[in-house]
């Protein structure tokens, strides 16, 4: 398949890999709709906690919509501030109620809280036949993963205010509504993640492999991660558990004819080569480039720290075998979502 994307292009230099932005056509697989198996956990969410948090009129049973509503950010790895847009959403649309709808009789035959009569809406969040089947939108987990899916696509909603974010994915009547929830979403988040165990191991992606070109360097200004030296063949490990949600061949001309992945690039070659993307928890994404052959992993898949993504190789703009490194703060990475890897690792203790 041929997609357009943004991907960070290798340097000039002779030790380089990925750098520079660009607009590349590349073949593979990559999930712009992505979700994330975090590793968080809300089992140990107190319901009347959550409760008290959500402010006055609110039972256990609407708090433990809103720990569903917090459990599915986490598992996208979407972070506190999606899971307080999602709460917000579903206090104003339905008191964070799942509501049929005589409009739907179908939605009776799932379990419900209350009867909603706003046209054909239904469930926690009020969403209507377009949003998908019946039996999804009156799941809590599934419709607050249709929400999410919805959020992903609008750009910059991780800087929006609240309630602006929540209104581009709602469209209401009444877009400034949900503003007033805002304080009780955010306190209700907070106490659901103060008791979430996360498993957040970390582990170095190469063993033993050290850096041989920087992260935006005197000499390499764009170079938007850190390149590791290793043996041709030496396996490339998921740095913490996740979802791969890109695994793509990115080597072409700088015309832009698309090369094979499966031989070695050169720097006359622009492009990663065969890499590998795996979305973590907290909006992080690591990226793997220049593997020697089609990646072990597919789109999809949800790894542990540690699991075998490919091996080192020199595909796309490289002149000999390792790895490019990259870390972004962002499910949708671009060059200014760029974290200095070296940085990254320290703060979990592991030395690139």
């Amino acid at each position: 398949m041929i997609r357009l994307f943004l991907i960070g292009m290798c340097a000039l230099v002779a030790l380089a890999s990925c750098a520079v932005v660009s607009i590349v056509a590349s073949t593979g697989n990559r999930n712009l709709a992505i979700g994330v198996g975090a590793g968080c956990s809300a089992v140990n969410a107190d319901p009347k906690a959550v409760a008290d948090a959500l402010g006055a009129g609110y039972d256990a049973g609407q708090a433990r919509h809103a720990i569903t509503i917090w459990a599915v950010a986490a598992d996208r790895g979407l972070g506190e501030r999606a899971a307080v847009v999602a709460i917000a959403t579903a206090m104003q649309e339905s008191a964070l109620r799942v509501l049929a709808n005589p409009n739907v009789p179908a939605s009776y035959n799932y379990d419900h809280d209350g009867e909603g009569h706003d046209h054909d809406s239904v469930g926690l969040f009020q969403q209507r036949p377009h949003w998908g089947e019946v039996k999804d939108l009156m799941n809590p987990s599934a419709s607050a993963g249709l929400f999410y899916d919805a959020l992903e696509k609008i750009d910059g909603w991780e800087d929006l205010p609240v309630t602006v974010a929540a209104q581009k994915v709602q469209v209401s009547a009444y877009p400034d509504a949900y503003a007033k929830h805002e304080a009780g979403a955010r306190a209700a988040a907070d106490a659901i993640g103060g008791e979430a165990e996360c498993g957040g191991e970390w582990v170095h992606p190469v063993p033993g492999a050290g850096i041989v070109s920087a992260w935006r360097s005197a000499s390499r200004p764009s170079h938007n991660g850190v390149d590791l030296g290793a043996e041709r063949g030496a396996e490339i490990h998921a740095a913490s558990a996740g979802r791969v949600v890109t695994v793509v061949c990115n080597a072409h001309t700088p015309a832009g004819r698309q090369l094979s992945c499966d031989v070695d690039g050169s720097p006359q070659i622009m492009g990663c080569g065969w890499y590998v993307e795996v979305a973590h928890a907290e909006n992080v994404l690591s990226r793997y480039c220049h593997m020697m052959q089609r990646p072990a992993v597919e789109v999809g898949d949800t790894v542990a720290a540690g699991t075998v993504l490919g091996y080192v190789g020199s595909s796309g703009r490289s002149s000999g075998p390792h790895l490019h490194m990259e870390i972004h703060r962002s499910h949708k990475p671009v060059f200014d979502t760029a974290v200095n890897p070296e940085w990254f690792f320290g703060t979990k203790d592991i030395s690139l």
